[in-house]
């Protein structure tokens, strides 16, 4: 595989379609395959002789990567004594230069791609040999090498350039149609392509991917797919396959680098420009359009923090306007330089009509005195601004933006993106009255034809409203549930007659996230254990037979132990996972023990330690006797407390540390885990559920329920949002900016929140 490949991904060839095929010019015909002169060993051979036999047959096949800077490597080898070398296509790539150096590092022009298979990523290059003499390496038959039969791989993986490993066969798989080698044998960025040799030298299978969920795992196409292409060519001269997917030189100029290419009617950008900012230019070739004039384009972005759009009055150099969505906004620049110091932001604004994540239509309006600027039909900013007057018309993208175009257009007054009302009207008219697609026939899409175009938009556009409603109605019914749980959890911690149940709050906050728990069924499971505890006490049974009956049932005959592999998954905070798993936090174990505890006769507090969590059993008139339930219920003494402390917080232990947890307090730390959990994860959804129970559980908790308020606009909830900053403004709790609040009110209340 090639260097530098963030994801090794089977047959991302696919990301290039559209790759033709040509001839040779003139009608001259293909250099054919001449027959393998090499004959496999008649014996097995070693490493060390294989090696030698074949190395000077294995190339190192380079081409520069997308920004057409750093070079990507891939491996080949020969298959012909007239220049055939075969490797992946995707270590080739298409539209790129590619070059070809032997073991004793001697370049070996590429002339052309003499076949190509995007299914099977397979390519045979056609390099021009000049006196040069390179042994072919014999084809084996891939169907009938055994599993565990030993072989050997050459390439160039992560750039250590004819390196060599060893492995076997370990089976074959199906992956993506295809029956392919599975190899037990180190892979590696740079193998690609490599030949997979038996012990007799010959070539069973070439290179194509390592196994992206184990290690020394990788796959290899079959010998047997690559003789059909050397028997079957599709060449192309290299001159014509380095302009496969090739902007249109005639009607575009590319400027300051990154790549520009076009597939079918789209044209696309990726890598980094090599102006500030990563800026990357394309214009259009021509006379520059007479004021007034409209220009428009449709662009999606593969990822909102970019920047990608139109631009005009471009002098061809530096300067220029530039309209373009920018980390989710809109944004008018004008550019009067190299860098940001000489760049200005006229507007930039957010709009409710701009589309995240899809195509959306730019436009815009130049006229002798302002600029308009539209985003699919929708005005969205308008500029006086004149210091540029003319100049070319083109496209711009930022940073590291992929992005893709169609549809550019420049006129005196271009047409709607969209459909116009009446007709809009009219459609869904029609569509209202469509059956069920079990019952739809022909005849039933007839009117519907005779505008198909529109008829797309108005399905799809009614399409997206049924899907955002149902989102909602999902989230809706989220919300339900919270609300629910929420209301129970709260009760429980404010009991009437003081008791708190912390196992049923532990399983209740689980539900939180999983809807399916079975609170009492847990509960029940709990009982069980408790009732086989008491079962083998005696009822002169002491606090410390107790205790130990306790450790006993829990550590020895159920296995439970704390997380030390996966201590941040979040099943380890959910109680219900700590008793089917038999592992969680300290937190979670505790509450487990504490539980148990009640109902043998002990009394156990938690102690909330600075970064970590432990009980402590009470007795009248005994001392309590502290337990780290995490480690095996590990007793601890005053030296131990004072190590606990240094271990994880780096500082001696004060008495307020071993002060007892509230049950309301041992709740809300196992929601706040929860939350920290949560937002390092960026769920937004998980980190509003547990603040709503937090919030609840403890209405004077001001941090979280501004906390909440944001997190209720950021996901769509306004008006929830708005409420909680009346809260504040009602109630006025203390050390809180309230203009600062009633700030955010007005902003919260004129901003369409976000969807």
């Amino acid at each position: 595989m090639p260097s530098r490949h963030r994801s090794v991904v089977m047959f991302f060839w696919l990301l290039w379609t559209g790759l033709s095929a040509g001839l040779l010019a003139g009608g001259e015909q293909p250099p054919q395959p001449s027959v393998s002169v090499t004959v496999p060993s008649a014996v097995p051979l070693s490493v060390p002789q294989l090696v030698s036999r074949v190395r000077n047959s294995v190339v190192v096949i380079t081409v520069p990567d997308r920004d057409g800077r750093e070079e990507m490597l891939g491996t080949g080898f020969v298959v012909s004594t007239n220049g055939l070398i075969a490797t992946n296509l995707h270590v080739v790539g298409r539209g790129r230069p590619i070059s070809v150096r032997t073991a004793d590092k001697q370049l070996l022009p590429v002339v052309a791609v003499h076949a190509s298979d995007q299914m099977l990523d397979l390519a045979v290059l056609q390099v021009d040999l000049g006196p040069r003499k390179l042994l072919p390496l014999p084809l084996g038959n891939s169907q009938e090498i055994e599993d565990g039969a030993r072989v050997v791989v050459l390439g160039n993986p992560l750039g250590l350039k004819h390196s060599v490993v060893s492995g076997v066969v370990s089976g074959r798989r199906e992956i993506d149609g295809r029956e392919m080698l599975q190899l037990a044998v180190p892979i590696e960025p740079g193998n690609s392509g490599g030949p997979v040799l038996d012990m007799l030298g010959r070539v069973h299978g070439v290179v194509t991917a390592k196994s992206l969920v184990k290690q020394n795992l990788g796959f290899a196409v079959q010998s047997k797919d690559l003789k059909p292409l050397l028997d079957r060519p599709n060449p192309v001269p290299l001159e014509r396959w380095l302009t496969i997917g090739q902007i249109d030189r005639h009607l575009w100029t590319p400027l300051f680098g990154a790549r520009w290419h076009q597939r079918g009617g789209r044209l696309l950008v990726d890598g980094k420009g090599k102006g500030f900012g990563g800026r990357s230019l394309c214009l259009r070739n021509g006379d520059s359009p007479e004021l007034p004039y409209e220009m428009a384009v449709f662009v999606k972005l593969d990822d909102e923090q970019g920047a990608a759009g139109l631009v005009f009055h471009a002098d061809g150099g530096q300067k220029h306007y530039g309209f373009y969505p920018s980390a989710g906004k809109l944004r008018l620049s004008r550019f009067d330089g190299e860098n940001v110091f000489s760049w200005n932001v006229l507007r930039e604004i957010a709009s409710p009509h701009y589309q995240p994540e899809g195509w959306n239509h730019l436009k815009v309006r130049v006229e002798e005195k302002r600029l308009l600027c539209y985003v699919n039909d929708h005005l969205v900013i308008e500029s006086s601004d004149r210091v540029f007057t003319k100049g070319r018309v083109g496209l711009a993208k930022f940073r590291d933006t992929r992005a893709e175009f169609k549809q550019f257009a420049v006129g005196d007054q271009l047409a709607p993106s969209r459909v116009a009302p009446e007709v809009a009207d009219e459609l869904r008219a029609l569509v209202e009255k469509l059956p069920g697609i079990e019952s739809l026939r022909r005849t039933d899409l007839t009117p519907l034809t005779k505008r198909a175009a529109a008829s797309v938009v108005v399905l799809r556009d009614k399409a997206e409203v049924l899907e955002r409603q149902a989102a909602e109605l999902r989230r809706v019914a989220g919300d339900v549930h919270t609300q629910k749980v929420v209301q129970e959890l709260a009760a429980l911690t404010h009991p009437k007659d003081g008791v708190v149940d912390l196992l049923r709050a532990g399983l209740l906050i689980a539900q939180l996230d999983e809807e399916e728990v079975d609170v009492d069924a847990y509960v029940a499971s709990v009982e069980r254990l408790a009732q086989g505890i008491r079962q083998g006490l005696s009822p002169e049974a002491t606090r410390g037979d107790r205790l130990q009956a306790l450790d006993r049932c829990m550590f020895k005959e159920n296995g439970f132990h704390g997380a030390r592999f996966d201590y941040y998954h979040r099943a380890n905070s959910y109680l219900n996972r700590v008793l089917d798993d038999r592992t969680g936090l300290p937190i979670t174990l505790s509450v487990l023990y504490i539980e148990l505890g009640r109902r043998v006769g002990l009394n156990i507090e938690g102690v909330g330690l600075p970064g970590h969590f432990i009980v402590r059993v009470v007795g009248e008139g005994e001392e309590p006797q502290y337990v780290d339930v995490f480690n095996e219920a590990r007793h601890v003494g005053p030296e131990g407390l004072s190590k606990l402390v240094r271990q994880y917080a780096g500082r001696a232990l004060r008495d307020a540390d071993l002060r007892p947890s509230t049950p309301k307090s041992i709740v809300l730390r196992m929601l706040a885990n929860l939350r920290g959990l949560a937002e390092r994860s960026q769920d937004n959804e998980a980190t509003l559920r547990y603040l709503e129970a937090i919030v609840a559980i403890e209405p004077e908790a001001i941090a979280e329920r501004g906390a909440r308020s944001i997190i209720r606009f950021n996901t769509g909830r306004r008006d929830a949002a708005v409420a909680d900053l009346d809260w504040f403004l009602e109630h006025r709790p203390n050390g809180l900016d309230l203009d600062r609040i009633r700030e955010m009110r007005d902003l919260f209340s004129r901003q369409p929140a976000p969807r």
